[in-house]
């Protein structure tokens, strides 16, 4: 068994990020906990505004927060919280899929923000601090409808889940680095070459290291099949490893050559076999299978600590603090 500590949170927590080794609810204002779970109050109110999500810069100074279904968000810095800019996407279909959201940093040192400034469909790489736009120019974009953008490890290429008429989710791999220099690169010229997923829809994918991405798939109109995760290598293109799952994923976190999957309660599985490591039932997590949806079911607030070694999730009145077990 695992040790979990059980930290007090009454009225639970927007969001949560790890700042070294204290947690923090971005979103919900900026209060933190330190490790004896001692409460310091939040720096602001955000002006009453309904934002749910947050993420940290690479480097920690910088954080961006935002509302899930909602078009508006805010860049900061985070030791005071200190406004940066107001950031937003367009309302088609807003409320129907995840704001495209995602910050990281560029080989040489540069810490970017990727979202869909303008168009649905369109992905823009900007300087986080400055705002100046690093993929200008004439676009003409497929028709997907862009979530969850994440930066490989190396800042050499990016990675998105998303989705398409009818709708079916969708993963795509672009190379940033050639995007810098011709922005329609992110338009078309996806590395992950079965962009429907795994038997048939990708429901969420994250980077395992520089050059494997974990994707997990389901096919609703096909009860009989089961839900499936594999890892599919960039450079190879082919997949590594391809297995069946007993439950969806939900968001994925990776740990090395593990994934954690979020959806319904946080389970730790192999990524070369599927197999459950280990699992929590008892914290209890919204059952949210994919990006998008007309009936939205918030994403969780969870944070995996920079070490691998704790996941940290939040419930209705407090943020429980598992120590995972070692990887391997």
């Amino acid at each position: 068994m695992t040790a979990v500590r059980t930290i007090a949170a009454p009225g639970g927590v927007r969001s949560l990020v790890w700042c070294g080794d204290d947690l923090a609810d971005l979103a919900g204002s900026g209060r933190r906990w330190a490790p004896d779970g001692a409460e310091r109050p939040g720096l602001t109110s955000w002006g009453g505004f309904p934002f749910d999500r947050a993420a940290l810069s690479p480097s920690g100074r910088y954080a961006a927060v935002w509302t899930e279904r909602g078009t508006k968000g805010l860049l900061v810095e985070t030791g005071e919280l200190r406004l940066l800019r107001e950031i937003n996407r367009s309302y088609y279909c807003a409320e129907d899929y995840d704001y495209p959201l995602g910050l990281g940093r560029l080989p040489d040192g540069r810490e970017v923000l990727v979202h869909c400034p303008e168009e649905y469909n369109e992905l823009q790489v900007e300087d986080l601090v400055t705002g100046e736009r690093l993929t200008a120019g004439p676009r003409e974009p497929d028709d997907v409808f862009h979530t969850r953008p994440e930066i490989s490890p190396d800042g050499r290429h990016l990675l998105t889940a998303g989705w398409v008429w009818a709708p079916i989710g969708v993963a795509g791999v672009h190379d940033l680095t050639a995007a810098l220099a011709d922005p329609t690169v992110l338009d078309t010229d996806s590395l992950f070459a079965p962009r429907a997923g795994l038997n048939e829809e990708a429901t969420a994918a994250c980077w395992l290291d520089a050059e494997r991405i974990a994707v997990a798939g389901s096919t609703p109109e096909h009860p009989s099949r089961s839900p499936q995760l594999g890892v599919w290598s960039v450079p190879e293109r082919r997949w590594l490893h391809h297995s069946p799952l007993e439950h969806p994923t939900g968001t994925l976190l990776a740990r090395g050559d593990q994934v954690l999957a979020l959806d319904g309660h946080p389970r730790l599985l192999d990524t070369a076999t599927g197999a459950v490591l280990a699992e929590w039932p008892a914290y209890e997590l919204p059952e949210k299978g994919g990006c998008f949806g007309a009936t939205h079911v918030p994403s969780p607030a969870a944070a995996l600590s920079p070490d691998g070694t704790r996941l940290a999730v939040g419930l209705p009145d407090a943020v429980a603090v598992i120590e995972l077990p070692p990887a391997v």
